[in-house]
């Protein structure tokens, strides 16, 4: 394992780097190119990442805060420090957001007839329709909860929006607190006013009131008799980490249905967000009642929550949003798909299982450019219904609430096929959908696993193993993505298929693994976490400073989610510095500092942000005119190495290897999507120059699709 020596000037925060990966989320809102609803989506996205990462990161530091811990991370700073200089960078960032949504999103959605209006606003028809609206829909689900002596505190669950009202006894002039939460799990946030109402309804318009106002002015029938001196709203998040001690599986899941317990109330106060207007007093009764520090709260100048500006998004209005389109069938799998016989595309004769394309060359899969539904469901479907299909294994990180998979799966052991699915119920916030997928699938006849005891389970892979003259063959899917319906239309993903027998070997040596029967320290083909990645990974980088050393070319071209592992970034540094040219495409955190003159000034780092969420691996080595390609579920990152179950195949076809070449070039050029990381550690946003033509690579490789030309294709 190689050592890193960095010094705290070489390496990133990787707290700082996500913040600013999560800024270059917002500068999507914030971009007057992005379309109108689009900007609201990823205002909502920045608002939706921001809260995981105080119930996760945030909670953390604070928990070794709270322990006396006051080691420094590899930049230098305590978890103290970190925590002071998260708000520093986070405040400025807040209130960009809520400047957009009050001066420039809501204004430029009226001109489209969406209006998002507050309750003095309304015309007097609508001020009445909202009230009886409140009267009949919301009034008997409201739980008031005074705050005095006789009542205390009460709790404040996570990420609960509520109203804090201030309320004077008349007979005695003596003001108190109440809290009423604001029921958002059962109503919209925003409550549509009917159109009839509008002052002008000769065109369709779309009207809508936040729902915390409509409580906060009907405030009077919650508190008959008393006087109501003001109101004001308040959000709390929570630490919403799981500490699991190691158990047995059946142990395991009980654990995680009393941790999902216990995170749906939350655990310690980690964030108070009130409205700017709240009086100190009112913030004051707050914090105590909640037991927070000054540096837990933010005052927000607008509309808490803005995540739920998400339901936006289905307003019928295709105009407001972008034009992407959804995929299409690889060429190479066409003929295998039922639906184009029943359509009358293609004769019944010319019908081939997937299974007898695949025999035939190997299949390079990217989605969402590829459909996900006619490759990889297709591919478990047929086997599920095929009577040569002996057996099934697969790993299920993460998967959608109505899994086609989870379905073929079932039908395949209802068939008498031997079925093993590796559920892992420690996937953070899929915890509870998992744990529900499990029961239902050992209910089925699927023998259940629950993943190696201490790691995660993190690896994409399928194996179905078929009967063919006299032998077993065995069928591979490894991929970078989770097999989930819905985020396969939002991420970009890249999978294999293929019947290769030493990638079919290792998969079965990977599943014994799996299922706690053996101790595999080796593999043929694949590079496996944690027992042979790191190993597999510093080898391939320490070759391309071999070849720069003896004046061969050296290159390398890695894409991934997130670069953290202080190995493997010192390793690049040291390959930088030898003259190894590297170009990284990094969405997420990074760590490493690229363009440093003596360090890293052979290091290029982009990251790509856009309408689909760059969530592929791909690592490229040239080594000297040989190279060698892998995809696979790890990023460069501590966890991923030493403590998940990961899996990276190399893509061994030569023409599949020269497509992942095409589409790594596809991405250096953007200059829409694309951000270069600056020697300081900040990104900056390219922009065509007046006689470029924008080049925005998912826009590029969406056109490429749908004429079969695209790189993977």
């Amino acid at each position: 394992m190689y050592v890193a020596r960095l010094t705290p000037d070489q390496y990133i925060n990787r707290e700082l780097s996500w913040i600013a990966f999560n800024q270059r989320v917002l500068a999507q809102a914030l971009d007057q190119r992005t379309p109108l609803l689009d900007q609201a989506k990823f205002s909502a996205i920045f608002s939706n990442n921001l809260d995981e990462f105080f119930m996760v990161r945030v909670a953390s530091l604070k928990s070794q805060v709270e322990a006396g811990i006051s080691t420094p991370s590899e930049d230098g700073k305590t978890p103290q420090e970190q925590l002071l200089t998260i708000r520093k960078h986070l405040i400025p960032i807040l209130q960009q957001q809520q400047e957009h949504y009050r001066h420039h999103l809501k204004h430029r959605l009226c001109e489209h007839n969406i209006h998002l209006l507050d309750y003095d606003q309304l015309v007097n028809r609508q001020r009445h329709w909202v009230d009886q609206y409140f009267q009949t829909s919301i009034f008997p689900v409201l739980t008031p909860l005074a705050v005095d002596p006789a009542h205390p505190f009460p709790f404040v669950s996570n990420l609960s929006l509520n109203v804090a009202a201030v309320i004077r006894d008349p007979e005695t002039d003596q003001c108190q607190l109440a809290r009423v939460k604001v029921p958002k799990k059962n109503l919209p946030r925003f409550i549509a006013i009917p159109p009839k109402l509008s002052e002008n309804n000769t065109l369709p318009i779309h009207t809508a009131i936040p729902l915390e106002q409509v409580i906060a002015f009907n405030l009077k029938l919650l508190f008959p008799g008393m006087a109501i001196e003001g109101h004001y709203f308040y959000r709390v998040t929570r630490d919403a980490d799981l500490e699991l001690r190691e158990l047995e599986a059946d142990d395991l899941m009980i654990a995680l249905e009393q941790g999902l317990r216990k995170r749906r109330i939350g655990g310690e106060v980690v964030r108070l967000e009130v409205a700017n207007e709240m009086p100190n007093s009112v913030i004051d009764m707050l914090m105590t009642g909640l037991n927070i520090e000054e540096a837990d709260l933010y005052k927000i100048d607008g509309p808490l929550g803005l995540d739920d500006l998400f339901s936006l998004t289905n307003l019928p209005m295709t105009e407001l949003k972008s034009k992407m389109q959804t995929g299409q069938t690889p060429l190479v799998l066409s003929k295998t798909q039922q639906n184009l016989i029943d359509e009358g595309v293609i004769k019944p004769k010319e019908f081939e299982t997937i299974f007898s394309v695949i025999r035939q060359q190997d299949i390079l899969l990217h989605h969402p450019y590829d459909l996900f539904s006619t490759t990889v469901e297709e591919f478990i479907n047929q086997a599920a219904d095929d009577p040569k299909v002996m057996g099934i294994k697969m790993t299920l990180y993460r998967t959608s609430t109505d899994s086609p998979i989870i379905a073929a799966l079932t039908r395949a052991a209802e068939n008498g096929k031997q079925v093993m699915a590796l559920v892992e119920l420690k996937a953070r916030f899929d915890e509870d959908n998992n744990i529900q997928w499990a029961r239902h699938l050992e209910r089925s006849g699927v023998h259940v696993i629950y993943g190696v005891l201490g790691l995660k389970t993190h690896t994409k892979i399928i194996l179905v193993v078929r009967k063919e003259k006299d032998r077993l063959r065995s069928y591979v899917h490894i991929g970078t993505g989770n097999y989930n319906s819905k985020t396969s239309k939002l991420y970009t993903d890249l999978g294999l298929l293929s019947t290769r027998p030493e990638l079919g070997q290792d998969l079965v040596e990977l599943f014994n693994y799996l299922t706690g029967f053996s101790k595999q320290q080796s593999f043929r083909r694949l590079l496996v976490a944690p027992v042979t990645l790191r190993k597999g990974m510093e080898s391939l980088i320490r070759r391309e400073i071999d070849h720069a050393k003896a004046d061969r070319p050296g290159m390398i071209s890695a894409k991934m989610n997130s670069l953290v592992d202080p190995g493997i970034i010192g390793l690049l540094y040291e390959a930088s510095q030898t003259g190894v040219r590297i170009k990284l495409i990094i969405r997420g955190m990074c760590s490493l500092i690229p363009g440093l003159p003596g360090l890293s000034e052979n290091i290029k780092v982009i990251s790509i942000i856009g309408q689909f969420l760059e969530h592929s691996r791909i690592f490229w080595f040239a080594n000297d005119g040989k190279p060698e390609v892998y995809i696979g579920s790890a990023d460069w990152m501590t966890r991923n190495m030493d403590r998940r179950v990961e899996a990276i195949t190399p893509i061994e076809e030569p023409a599949l290897r020269r497509k992942l070449e095409r589409l790594f070039d596809l991405y250096m050029q953007d200059n829409r999507g694309a951000w270069d990381m600056n020697c300081d550690g900040s990104f900056t946003q390219r922009m065509p120059d007046k006689e470029q033509s924008e080049r925005n690579s998912q826009i590029q490789l969406t056109y490429q699709w749908s004429r079969g030309l695209h790189p993977t294709q």
